[in-house]
């Protein structure tokens, strides 16, 4: 059963058609926006530092780069992801050997407190992406923001020593919220962007759940997820949870039924009262699975706390924000924890990611997982039709949406939401839009006339600005150009 597209125009994904609801909203009177791009070193060594932002001055009217700074995934950093095409600009081989890392010198006396201390990337030598970058930024009156992420490799030194505990006692390979030695690599670093160089911002981002969405695997491409994986339940995590009252046992024992109840479902056995009852069911007996599942949310929003004062404390001027998560759009149980009146209280600026091209495959994997056990009394169809109602989208059905993605009218309702979510408040909304963002390659693909329509959207949601994301070493210079179409048409320049 395809949903009704009672926003949106035409059939077809990528029109420079705009939806009703974008043509009849009240807009904001055009002003100079952040324009921003996602850019990691290797383009500005692929291509020469000049020649990079003379391409995002003329074709997208770029006035902000985020600099991927750190991380160790290829998501932000390196060149186009192997086997994808590769983009008409920079070197035509892809980069097989990328490892990642810090892209930037590190200085000694910002991580005395912790031992994740060789973390410099070797990837292009001694390159400092940021000695090369910023005094040519600043010459074009071009602001420069960290671009930083929760994102390693097990194999850095001392990494296993700061990793999250699944209830089972094992390590896995996701960073612990409340370990002291991780808290203090996350704001040391910013302290040493902040204080080394004459930078603009700092942007760090998580793309995890806590435990509850670690065992239902509620993500996109969480389907396969291992729900014994679930945690943090380390010595740090444990204490902070006696603190606030919560069984620790009790907890353990909970995820341990849920993870019989996903494996079960997933096996295709029908609980007695239903999938959705007995998810409901364990979660009443279990009232400590949603305590840790809030512990951890709380822990990550203390490490938000901790980086935004300690950048403050270096230099008040330069701004702090964060990366919500794609899964923000897809995940009722994610969105519940993202209050953005709560996080206005430590963030400048919120990246809140709406890739639309992308969304369409993300959408459906997200299906893919969930109906597996807590919307597994729906078949897909239904249950996509029941996520979009509850999440105010209205695109179009399972089968479909991989080969068209989402909407410019999800970019629009997306944004719109963000910005009554947050008013009232200083924090600055910057929508992440997707420009060549991966998909399978007989999925849909950005164009130009889909890319300008979703910049627009976000545009004339009345925005603070838009971060043309993921990164400029997979966008295709006509899809670029594209966005910039759109920020000249609007007047946002």
């Amino acid at each position: 059963m395809a949903v009704a597209r009672r926003s949106f125009l035409t059939a077809t994904v990528g029109t420079t058609a705009v939806a009703p609801s974008l043509m009849s909203a009240s807009q904001a009177a055009p002003t100079r926006k952040m324009i921003g791009i996602q850019v990691g070193a290797v383009s500005f060594l692929d291509e020469g530092v000049d020649k990079v932002l003379d391409v995002f001055q003329e074709k997208a009217r770029i006035n902000t780069l985020f600099v991927a700074t750190f991380t160790y995934g290829r998501g932000i950093a390196g060149r186009q992801v192997p086997g994808q095409p590769l983009p008409d600009h920079g070197k035509q081989e892809y980069d097989t050997g990328f490892r990642g890392g810090c892209f930037t010198r590190l200085h000694p006396e910002f991580y005395k407190d912790t031992l994740l201390k060789e973390v410099r990337s070797r990837d292009h030598g001694d390159y400092d992406v940021l000695d090369a970058v910023l005094p040519a930024a600043r010459k074009r009156g071009m602001r420069t923001i960290c671009w930083y992420e929760d994102v390693w490799r097990t194999d850095v030194p001392n990494f296993e020593k700061v990793t999250e505990v699944d209830f089972n006692g094992r390590r896995t390979n996701r960073t612990c919220m409340n370990n002291p030695d991780h808290r203090a690599f996350i704001a040391g670093i910013a302290e040493d962007w902040t204080r080394s160089y004459e930078v603009d911002g700092i942007m760090w981002g998580s793309e995890r759940h806590g435990a509850l969405g670690t065992a239902l695997g509620s993500s996109h491409g969480g389907r396969g997820s291992d729900p014994s994986r679930a945690g943090c339940f380390c010595p740090h995590c444990e204490q902070k949870a006696r603190q606030r009252g919560i069984s620790v046992d009790r907890a353990k024992q909970g995820f341990k039924v849920l993870e019989q109840y996903v494996r079960a479902s997933r096996g295709g056995k029908r609980p007695v009262d239903g999938h959705f009852v007995e998810f409901f069911r364990t979660l009443m007996r279990y009232p400590e699975i949603l305590a840790w599942e809030q512990l951890w949310h709380d822990s990550l929003r203390e490490c938000y706390d901790l980086i935004y004062k300690r950048v403050k404390s270096a230099k008040a001027t330069v701004q702090v924000g964060w990366h919500i998560w794609h899964t923000n759009s897809f995940s009722p149980f994610y969105r519940a924890q993202q209050d953005l009146q709560e996080l206005s209280k430590y963030s400048d600026f919120l990246k809140m990611v709406m890739y639309h091209n992308c969304g369409g495959e993300r959408m459906r994997t997200y299906i893919d997982s969930v109906q597996q056990h807590v919307y597994g009394d729906m078949n897909k169809e239904e249950a996509l039709a029941f996520n979009y109602r509850v999440l105010n989208m209205a695109e179009r059905g399972y089968e479909q949406i991989p080969f068209t993605g989402l909407s410019a009218d999800y970019v629009y309702r997306e944004a719109k939401r963000c910005m009554e979510g947050s008013a009232g408040t200083k924090t600055q909304i910057w929508p992440g839009i997707d420009i060549d963002i991966p998909t399978e390659l007989a999925h849909s693909r950005s164009t130009p006339p889909g890319t300008k329509s979703a910049v627009l959207a976000a545009l004339k949601a009345g925005v603070h600005g838009v971060l043309l994301s993921r990164k400029y070493s997979e966008m295709k210079l006509a899809n670029l150009a594209a966005a910039g179409d759109a920020v000249r048409e609007f007047g946002a320049a």
